[in-house]
């Protein structure tokens, strides 16, 4: 069977949630603050994967406008019952401190592609819902339970409630069937039956360098659940020199041919800091199942590299440059922040991307920002812009972006005398204040004419450019070091900054007039740099 290289979602796609229906696999991930809501990739092998579906597109399903930073859309579980597909997800209002506001909801659809319904609100009580389906039909709702009196963890455990469709609400009593290992931070709950025994996956040890997939089983689907042997059947808490770090949160999935396999949220450090700047990625595992009919991840518990699976991957589309025009409205490589009202932060009106400024860089509301995951260590991205700002509250560019407290963004603005001017704005680990650096003093441009910008990323080191038409670019402020748009550095501490790394084009007018960026074309060209650790 040929190996492929972890992970198989690479870049930002945390909380793996897999399916397979017939001989399509489906993984669903999370997006936290960015629209639309979940990415649903597709698969027939289990090594080639597509990005085919984000189901919550509406206002009526999502509105994260005021949701702060890696808050929004947490951990979606998506089933299929044999009729119809199941998707239940979380929106985070509130994070740090002792409490959570954390709503569930369920959509459903009978297409993956949608259309998806309204949402059925269910609960409040914690986050990481999921939903099964027992082979008696009825449905259960299992959280984890969020608890402002414990100390020092809050996790209280994971809760099992009956959900009717029918009714469209939990019904029936509520009972906290788990509470974790000494690892404790309960959460992800994923429940399965098989052979009499219903077995419960969770994930423990926050989302850092502790994490680990904890597995259970029980005769009865509301316990009591015995914890496995080995407790954890994946982690990397115990190994600081693997390849894929911070494994967790996974989930389980069987092939027509009966193989087993763990798909898990990862990281792969770089620099002497161990930072992640792709972010938490989707890597899949090979497990079997033993004579004691426990699960066990083949040469586990620490995660591989290389896997067996039954495809193929085609590693020459990864390291393809992506040319993204705006003919045909916006690639689905592009999300933006909060908002569902799209009409007033962009448009593909007359074939390029036009932004409408609104608010500052970093607003938790209405931020016009549409930007693709950075997938690769190493990169170019460019565009062309053509803008006519008025003064030094109008301004929009090229942005490297995490969140408000860490973005790195190439800008054409203009004085209070109204000349054009290029400036680098840096947020640099500036939790909690977000005070703006600005690494290189202004560069004056002609007040006509298109602009154009460019990055390059070579591992930890980022350089702007520009050119005005006509011009060969030029380096424009200092090397940056864009390390620092990581999990690590993302402005909270251990356990509070979820995302990834983004490149993208913004534009803000903080005088509150809307006015227009145009941007020609997009370019993300991946690098082969020699420096990096996990060049394949």
């Amino acid at each position: 069977m040929p190996q492929i290289t972890n992970p198989i979602l690479p870049g930002f796609n945390p909380d793996p949630s897999i399916l397979r229906v017939g001989d399509d696999y489906y993984i669903a991930t999370s997006t936290f603050e960015w629209f639309p809501g979940v990415q649903i990739h597709h698969s027939r092998d289990l090594a080639n994967w597509e990005l085919v579906s984000r189901p919550l597109t509406r206002k009526a399903q999502l509105d994260m406008r005021g949701d702060p930073d890696s808050c929004g859309v947490w951990a979606p579980c998506l089933t299929h019952d044999g009729e119809k597909f199941w998707l239940v997800y979380t929106d985070v209002k509130r994070k740090d401190g002792s409490f959570k506001d954390a709503h569930n909801y369920i959509v459903w659809a009978d297409k993956i592609e949608g259309p998806w319904s309204d949402p059925v609100y269910t609960n409040s009580s914690g986050f990481d819902p999921s939903l099964f389906h027992d082979d008696d039909g009825r449905k259960w709702f299992v959280n984890m339970a969020w608890d402002h009196r414990v100390r020092p963890l809050l996790f209280a455990g994971i809760m099992l409630q009956e959900f009717d469709p029918a009714q469209g609400k939990l019904v029936g009593p509520i009972k906290n069937i788990y509470q974790g290992t000494d690892l404790k931070l309960v959460e992800g709950p994923h429940l399965y039956k098989r052979n009499g025994w219903y077995y419960l996956l969770t994930a423990e040890g926050g989302t850092a360098y502790d994490h680990a997939c904890t597995f259970a089983r029980s005769r009865n689907i509301d316990g009591p659940y015995e914890t496995h042997p080995d407790q954890h059947i994946l982690t990397s808490k115990d190994a600081p020199l693997a390849a894929i770090q911070r494994a967790g949160h996974g989930d389980i999935v069987e092939t027509p041919e009966g193989k087993t396999y763990l798909v898990h949220l990862g990281g792969r450090p770089t620099t002497q800091e161990r930072r992640c700047v792709l972010g938490r990625e989707t890597s899949i595992q090979e497990a079997y199942w033993g004579e004691d009919d426990w699960l066990y991840v083949k040469n586990g518990p620490v995660p591989s590299l290389h896997v067996e699976v039954p495809g193929t991957r085609d590693e020459a589309a990864y390291w393809e440059e992506q040319r993204y025009t705006f003919e045909n409205g916006l690639h689905k490589d592009f999300q933006w922040l909060r908002t569902p009202e799209t009409e007033r932060i962009f448009n593909t009106d007359n074939g390029k991307l036009t932004l409408i400024g609104r608010e500052a860089p970093g607003s938790w509301f209405e931020q016009a920002l549409v930007a693709r995951r950075q997938t690769h260590f190493s990169y170019d991205a460019e565009t062309v812009i053509d803008f006519a700002p008025t003064d030094e509250r109008t301004f929009a560019g090229l942005t490297a972006y995490y969140s408000r407290y860490n973005f790195f963004y190439l800008t054409v603005g203009a004085h209070s005398d109204g000349q054009r001017e290029l400036l680098i704005m840096a947020s640099e680990m500036s939790w909690p204040d977000g005070k703006l650096r600005f690494p290189a003093e202004p560069v004056r441009i002609p007040n006509a004419g298109k602009i154009k910008l460019k990055l390059t990323i070579r591992g930890r080191k980022l350089q702007f450019f520009y050119a005005m038409d006509g011009e060969e670019l030029k380096p424009i402020g200092p090397v940056l070091d864009a390390s620092l748009l990581s999990d690590e550095c993302g402005g909270h501490q251990a356990h509070g900054s979820f995302t990834g790394a983004f490149v993208g084009v913004a534009a803000s007018d903080l005088n509150g007039t809307a006015s227009q960026a145009h941007f020609d074309y997009f370019t993300y060209t991946p690098q082969h740099d020699p420096s990096d650790r996990y060049e394949v």
